[in-house]
């Protein structure tokens, strides 16, 4: 099995026969030790469990009401998925470290190396994106990574995905940007293709970024995938997209998304196939 690296701040990503065509971040307990001894997260109102936690790094349920800090629970509006098991991971982005409780029972519930590829680039190019205040929308957020680093940057995140995913997807985002962010970022239900004026007024919602990563792999809906890329994208509206990049229809969905969007190819990982993309959307 083998092992590929993003770079030294992230974390080691493999295959797992527990989801065959995705890959899954390691248990935490197998992580570097230096990155794990990385920095605390600085005072604020998050204050964790140390009982909840074991000490091969997974814990229960984030659903378990016992075992949510009281700072989060008056904020959940979202009730996380009854998974069997959870793991905690650990990342360094920004400067902070920041801990994202997994699920290998969900796709959503995993961080997939795309999501660290695009943190990486949302960290080094940070000044040049003008993140600060930046209106930002994730699409297929998952656990959260990617919306707490672009947080974490002084952005305005919207994080989104589908309806069973949204109570872990929020829990990690209150737990990792509570009392450390300007803007805490919003969770809202996202069903691609799906009632999206309705739930997403032109009128009233624009972003400066969407960003996708890890969102095309094997399943049914990447034509409805691309119709709300385009949906969210206004003039002016930057896309960025991070995967990896392991079927042919990954490559044929990359062509229409050509055929929309003005493409450029902002980072390659050819080590772990990952490409990161930015997309503009053509205008007639």
């Amino acid at each position: 099995m083998q092992t590929a690296w993003l770079s030294a701040r992230s974390w080691p990503l493999l295959s797992s026969p527990a989801a065959p065509v995705m890959d899954v971040c390691l248990r935490s307990e197998q992580q570097p030790a230096h990155l794990q001894e990385g920095p605390s997260p600085p005072d604020s109102q998050i204050e964790v469990d140390e009982e909840a936690l074991h000490t091969d790094g997974s814990s229960g349920p984030p659903g378990d009401s016992n075992k949510i800090e009281p700072s989060l629970q008056s904020l959940l509006k979202f009730v996380p998925a009854n998974y069997a098991s959870y793991t905690q991971e650990y990342y360094l982005f920004a400067g902070k470290k920041i801990v994202i409780q997994e699920s290998i029972e969900s796709y959503g519930a995993v961080v997939w190396p795309g999501a660290t590829a695009l943190c990486q680039y949302l960290e080094e190019h940070t000044e040049e994106l003008n993140l600060q205040d930046a209106k930002i929308l994730e699409i297929g957020a998952g656990p959260g990574l990617v919306s707490i680093v672009a947080s974490i940057l002084g952005a305005q995140v919207t994080a989104t995905d589908m309806p069973d995913v949204l109570g872990n997807l929020q829990y990690n985002l209150l737990k990792n940007t509570l009392g450390r962010t300007a803007h805490l970022p919003e969770v809202r239900e996202l069903v691609w293709g799906e009632s999206l004026e309705q739930n997403f007024p032109k009128s009233t919602f624009y972003y400066d970024y969407v960003l996708a990563s890890d969102v095309v792999y094997h399943h049914y809906f990447l034509d409805k995938l691309l119709a709300t890329m385009v949906y969210l994208c206004q003039p002016g509206t930057v896309l960025l997209w991070a995967n990896k990049f392991r079927f042919s229809t990954d490559y044929e969905f990359l062509d229409k998304f050509k055929q929309v969007f003005d493409t450029t190819l902002l980072a390659e990982f050819p080590e772990s196939s990952i490409k990161l993309f930015k997309g503009m959307l053509k205008w007639d």
